[in-house]
């Protein structure tokens, strides 16, 4: 049994090549949108519909397989690093992701000046900046 097929039945989702298809594709292209997933899984499955990987992807964020993020302005993305509580950091110019591991200390990584009686578990962070092709366009 392959890992994708484990982490499937470990979370007592079905194993299916839709669901096989997009975890491969967010395996190797993380912080991709939809479009862009249809598109790689078309690749290997080139009758899935629209609808069918909407639906993959909101079986596998609701299970804990997936994570979905959503920048200010940006569409949703999607990637397989989930449980850890990291951050990213988004190009204005592009829209580039790319993870950022937590600062200091452990999850939920910062304290809230006031957590108005929540019990805090988890921060999302997003530092937002040019990546290094966009900053050397720039200059």
């Amino acid at each position: 049994m392959s890992e994708p097929e484990a982490q499937l039945r470990e979370v007592s989702l079905r194993v299916t090549r839709p669901r096989l298809a997009v975890l491969a594709a967010l395996r190797g292209h993380p912080h991709v949108d939809t479009e862009t997933v249809i598109t790689l899984v078309r690749a290997d499955l080139p009758s899935v519909s629209h609808q069918a990987v909407y639906d993959v992807l909101r079986a596998l964020t609701d299970a804990g397989l997936v994570r979905r993020i959503q920048p200010a302005g940006a569409n949703a993305r999607y990637e397989t690093r989930v449980g850890d509580n990291h951050h990213h950091v988004v190009c204005r110019s592009c829209g580039a992701i790319e993870d950022v591991d937590c600062t200091v200390g452990s999850a939920p990584c910062l304290t809230a000046s006031e957590d108005h009686g929540y019990v805090i578990d988890e921060a999302e962070v997003v530092f937002w900046g040019r990546c290094p092709r966009c900053a050397a366009e720039n200059t």
